[in-house]
């Protein structure tokens, strides 16, 4: 993988570019819009980029004059390339490739083709670990790469997908809520790099991989149009909260960390119950996840673990790398996997799992929960990462040198 341009490899007239890009996962939550066609947010956000060894979308577009129109895969089926946001980033980076075209020639010279995309999930989709971020983040970047469209672009991810501009840069991450009409100020910034904080590390666990009931686009234009909460939140919580949440980040201050992590996805969830009809996301599972951090951090007098959840019933869990074995042994005890799930796939994936811990009896004690076999599904052990990188190996395209998926179910 490299961050460089991509190895342009024409064959029989095709143009082909490859990239992957990462899930982030939100401490400071954005939900709802000022403006639906320009996808502005009510308020800033800043994010965790996921590392894309365990979580990430790969994108492969081509694009040749021999091609009759538009086409897009995702996890093998064939898609409706009408979609409303994925027309806008295909008419933006257009857009954007006509305007330099007298800089720059090569950015002219596809502008009369058309594209074929596919793209991948390594993770499930549509169940609240931002998979649209990835998705629309790894669409952006393929296509800015294959029209040689340089600079950030996180404006026209957002248009895909809110959170897809956060996705756009490794580390931890802010997108800034912007002042001006036509969004050209509302775009994504690193606050730090991965490397910034490498003790920090991410657990997600996944509770329902199923695709979520409710869909984020329909739960937030609900939610700003009837509830109160969220307009005091965006103009009274998030301002002092979004940066209280940046210091603490730059300080490596875990402690402002955790808690505003978990003051911050509460605060979401109510103004998902505030909505009327209200919203559920969460399930038992989840509010039972939420018992165990609490009673654990208060055994041991501090924050050891901090929860956030999404659009979704899966928890994630920031920790310090010190803590995780306690950790995955009180998710061990309190979530055994099933004899279903053990067959199936390794309860804990991604980064070598930590040396199994004895768990002393008053710890025990303490959480009080009734052990639930079966209701994680699995976890996912993984940190921080990079930002969507290229990748220049043929045998990692999605398309063959025709520019026509490799798989279709």
């Amino acid at each position: 993988m490299e961050n460089g341009r991509a190895n342009m490899k024409p064959v029989t007239g095709i143009s082909q570019v490859t990239c992957t890009a990462p899930v982030n996962i939100a401490v400071i939550k954005y939900w709802g819009k000022r403006d639906e066609q320009l996808v502005l947010p009510i308020n800033p956000s800043l994010s965790v980029t996921l590392s894309q060894d365990q979580l990430c979308a790969r994108t492969t577009v081509a694009a040749s004059a021999d091609f009759k129109r538009d086409r897009v895969w995702l996890n093998g089926q064939e898609q409706s390339v009408d979609a409303p946001r994925l027309q806008k980033c295909l008419g933006e980076i257009r857009r954007l490739a006509r305007k330099r075209k007298h800089k720059d020639e090569r950015a002219g010279d596809l502008l009369g083709s058309c594209v074929h995309v596919c793209s991948e999930n390594n993770f499930p989709t549509a169940a609240g670990l931002a998979s649209s971020a990835a998705g629309y983040a790894c669409l952006v970047q393929s296509l800015a790469k294959l029209f040689h469209i340089d600079g950030d672009v996180s404006h026209i991810a957002r248009q895909g997908s809110g959170s897809a501009c956060r996705s756009m840069y490794g580390g931890f991450v802010e997108w800034t809520m912007g002042r001006l009409e036509d969004g050209a100020d509302s775009v994504a910034k690193q606050v730090a790099p991965a490397e910034h904080w490498p003790e920090l590390r991410v657990l997600v666990a996944v509770v329902n991989a199923g695709k979520k009931a409710v869909g984020s686009t329909e739960g937030m234009q609900t939610t700003v149009k009837t509830s109160a909460l969220v307009k005091y939140r965006a103009e009274h919580v998030v301002p002092s909260r979004q940066e209280d949440m940046r210091q603490a980040i730059l300080e490596r201050d875990f402690q402002t960390f955790g808690e505003i992590t978990m003051k911050d996805s509460n605060q979401f969830h109510a103004t998902c119950l505030d909505t009327y009809p209200p919203i559920f996301y969460l399930n038992e599972t989840s509010k039972h996840i939420i018992h165990l951090v609490h009673r654990y951090n208060r055994h041991h007098g501090k924050i050891k673990a901090a929860y956030t959840f999404d659009a979704g019933p899966n928890a994630v869990l920031y920790l310090l790398q010190d803590d995780v074995p306690e950790v995955l042994a009180l998710l061990r005890h309190f979530f055994p996997p099933s004899s279903t799930n053990n067959s199936e796939r390794e309860f804990v994936q991604g980064l070598p799992d930590a040396n199994r811990k004895d768990l002393p009896a008053e710890l025990l004690n303490s959480v009080g929960l009734e052990p639930s076999p079966g209701s994680v599904q699995y976890i996912i052990h993984t940190r921080a990462g990079q930002g969507p990188q290229v990748l220049t190996d043929p045998q990692q395209a999605l398309l063959d040198e025709k520019g026509w998926p490799k798989k279709q179910n």
